[in-house]
């Protein structure tokens, strides 16, 4: 069966092109083609000789996703993207235009296995995994289609990143190789439901990615819920693995807070948030929670949100209500496959 050529390293690379009896500066070419200029085919690779190429076809693949499905924002220009997978499988990613540029929610899975009630990637439960090289196919296609560089990144969509541990790492590694999109490492953040032990081998790695934790609730009682992952991990040893993550890293937790009505936003769990919080270096995230038909969840009133971010900054941390983006096309991710899951269209 051919390999996935974007999930190669240059140095794994050179070896296969050796490996082949191919002089080791093609190599060099080889990958600039599919890191740099984010080729697709080989036939693209015109300073790469015909009969190269024809082997390198044999031995390689690119397992491309194709947009299915592309929504854009009339409010803020935001573009929501349905890709369908080699497998007829579906994931979605979200561009997003700030004012330091373009940034792109990549899904690191196909569906979920850690069933968030609040959350449409959970709906369906889990499939698979995404390779690096699916997950590079994502950056790639909505850069060629918008016409754009890419330059941030948020391992925020459909999955759970630290569950496809090594292919994300990967993923990570080609993205910011200088040789290929040479995309910051301090513009990438990775969102997680807080998988403990991977918490602690990501601090280990000293990557320097930015850690955003979605705990979403005050107490395990709350959490529990509506995590079931809160039952295996709870809050007490996860802040834990967080301090471990900062004391390592030297880098700012962000808490991810999807503000439920009357679950909880109350003034009562602004106040216990900070006091489980304090001392820790974090901004918390108060995100209004997404409107999914399959649940029954309500978002809290803006007046309530606001009121919740005045509470924790009264306590002494920093608090922000997330600007939301793409509201008028269904934005947050997992809505659109669950749709398209739904209907069969």
């Amino acid at each position: 069966m051919p390999k996935d050529i974007r999930a190669f390293t240059i140095e794994e690379l050179t070896e296969e092109i050796i490996q082949l009896g191919f002089p080791k500066f093609r190599a060099k070419q080889i990958y600039s083609w599919v890191q740099e200029k984010c080729v697709s085919s080989f036939d693209e690779m015109t300073n790469i000789p015909l009969a190269m190429r024809n082997v390198l076809s044999e031995k390689f693949e690119f397992l491309d996703c194709k947009i299915n499905t592309k929504l854009v924002s009339e409010i803020d220009g935001t573009v929501k993207y349905l890709f369908e997978l080699f497998d007829g499988e579906y994931v979605e990613s979200v561009v997003m235009k700030y004012k330091y540029g373009y940034s792109i929610c990549v899904s690191s899975q196909v569906g979920c296995k850690m069933g968030c009630t609040f959350c449409a990637s959970a709906i369906g439960g889990f499939v698979r995994n995404l390779s690096a090289g699916e997950m590079l196919s994502e950056v790639f296609t909505a850069q060629k289609d918008l016409g754009v560089k890419i330059n941030h990144l948020v391992l925020m969509g459909t999955g759970e990143p630290l569950d496809n541990f090594d292919n994300v790492l990967r993923f990570i590694e080609l993205l910011t190789d200088e040789n290929g999109q040479n995309m910051s490492i301090r513009h990438i953040s990775l969102s997680t439901c807080g998988i403990v032990p991977k918490i602690y081998e990501l601090a280990d790695r000293r990557l320097g990615i930015t850690l955003s934790v979605s705990l979403h609730a005050p107490n395990n009682q709350i959490r529990s819920k509506s995590m079931p992952v809160n039952i295996k991990y709870n809050i007490e040893e996860l802040l834990t693995a967080c301090l471990y993550y900062e004391n390592v890293t030297g880098r700012r937790i962000s808490f991810e807070y999807a503000m439920i009505k009357g679950v909880n936003d109350s003034d009562a769990a602004a106040k216990e948030l900070a006091s489980r919080l304090k001392g820790t270096l974090c901004h918390v995230n108060l995100i209004p929670v997404n409107n999914v038909r399959e649940r029954n969840y309500e978002k809290s009133t803006k007046e309530r949100q606001s009121r919740f971010a005045v509470i924790l900054e009264e306590n002494g941390i920093t608090a922000t209500v997330r600007r939301t983006l793409g509201s008028d096309i269904n934005a947050s991710c997992g809505q659109l496959r669950a749709s398209k899951r739904k209907t069969g269209d």
